[in-house]
């Protein structure tokens, strides 16, 4: 495994110094944000597509500061209901299927997308139960008409550009955010679908990293090392589906992390041994949304807190 950074967090510094800046600190990889949700102010996919020179320039960046791509991330909705912004999503995805191809590297990250609840909808229906009949309908809809056929098509399209792995992150809000649809879709479309693992989203929905982990051998292709901390009363009170805004930290059920201050050491050494144990040999991209803590601080706690429950090595065979 490889200690990684997802380097949107540093958007307000150019790629040179966020690289050198991480470098410094013993990260290895960077998992960068081409489009989508994440931006791309460390690297405008169209810019480089159209220069070879400035993919060179840009490699040569990496190279300098001992450093990796990950991946490339592209977090959308290319099922949205409005045309436009399921085109936009689309086109920004090839796009870094295409600067991946350039990169040498197989994997891109999103979101599966959400649709609407009907053809001319304007907004995505996230359903979160399967009564009154009208829920499973619109699943139904949402997975048969628009989810499956999307990702048939696009699988192959990405495929033309040497991406192999679309790891899609499991996240409330989108069809794909837990074990059984990441695996139905998978089945649906074939195993350039995986999973972009993020813990913090699983914890709050009271699921158990370890057993995820184990369940999608295989079928993991990235990795986002980000903490959730739960409000046991809050919990107690409301549960774990909470609208309440992001800033009432003290109002809601949960808020994210940095790795250690949702769970701790024991916690994220499991995590880290079951991912050795299913032969995941990739990043753990650190995600920095806390908070509570600086970008600098939180990172910086991030990198030290891995590098002491990591294992950097392939384990020794005991028995030959």
């Amino acid at each position: 495994m490889k200690l990684g950074v997802f380097t949107v967090p540093l958007y307000n510094m150019p790629a040179n110094e966020a690289f050198k800046y991480l470098s410094s600190l013993g990260v290895q990889t960077v998992e960068i944000g081409v489009g989508g949700y994440p931006g791309n102010n460390h690297l405008n996919a169209q810019e480089l597509l159209s220069d070879q020179k400035k993919i060179d320039d840009y490699r040569q960046m990496l190279t300098e500061e001992k450093l990796e791509v990950s991946a490339f991330s592209v977090h959308s909705n290319h099922v949205h209901p409005i045309k436009d912004i399921a085109e936009k999503a689309h086109s920004e995805f090839i796009d870094a299927c295409r600067i991946a191809q350039k990169f040498g590297i197989d994997t891109v990250i999103t979101f599966s997308g959400c649709p609407g609840d009907f053809p001319g909808a304007r907004n995505p229906n996230w359903v979160t139960c399967s009564w009154p009949p009208e829920h499973s309908q619109t699943l139904k809809y949402q997975w048969e008409e628009c989810l499956v056929p999307y990702w048939k098509k696009t699988v192959k399209e990405a495929a033309e550009y040497g991406v192999t792995k679309i790891a899609l992150e499991l996240h409330p809000g989108f069809c794909v955010y837990n074990t059984s649809t990441l695996l139905k879709l998978r089945k649906e479309v074939g195993t350039a679908i995986g999973a972009n693992l993020d813990p913090s989203h699983l914890f709050w929905q009271g699921m158990n990293p370890v057993e995820v982990i184990k369940q999608l051998k295989g079928a993991i292709y990235h990795f986002h090392a980000k903490d959730t901390k739960l409000d046991r009363r809050n919990v107690e009170v409301n549960g774990v589906i909470d609208t309440v805004n992001n800033r009432d930290i003290l109002g809601r059920s949960w808020i994210h992390r940095t790795v250690g201050y949702g769970h701790d050491y024991g916690v994220w050494k499991d995590i880290i041994s079951t991912l050795q144990a299913v032969g995941y040999t990739g990043a753990i991209s650190i995600e920095h949304e806390d908070p509570l803590m600086s970008i600098r601080e939180g990172l910086e706690s991030a990198v030290k807190f891995l590098q002491s429950v990591m294992l950097f090595d392939k384990p020794a065979d005991l028995w030959t």
